[in-house]
């Protein structure tokens, strides 16, 4: 049986300084995408312009877990987070 590949929960900046909360596999190629206009609705009017965060997880499950709670908080409380841990 083969090891589970980890999944990604992922932070982008958006122009106008929006941010889009995202789960992945691969986040360089996720991110690629969405500069290409094949990612998010919200990001095609959003065009996100870097990564500002990623945490690795063990599994799909708990990278949605994870995200899920990330966008419940407060963009403060996220903010706060980010210039902390995200760069």
């Amino acid at each position: 049986m083969s090891t589970p590949r980890p999944w990604f929960l992922y932070v982008l900046e958006c122009r106008g300084g929006s941010l889009y909360t995202g789960v992945a596999l691969d986040v360089a190629r996720r991110f690629a995408e969405h500069q290409r206009g094949r990612g998010a609705r919200y990001t095609r009017s959003h065009p996100p312009e870097r990564v500002r965060l990623t945490i690795e997880f063990p599994d799909k499950s708990a990278a949605l877990k994870a995200e899920h709670a990330f966008k419940a908080l407060p963009v403060r409380e996220k903010r706060a987070l980010l210039a902390r841990h995200g760069g």
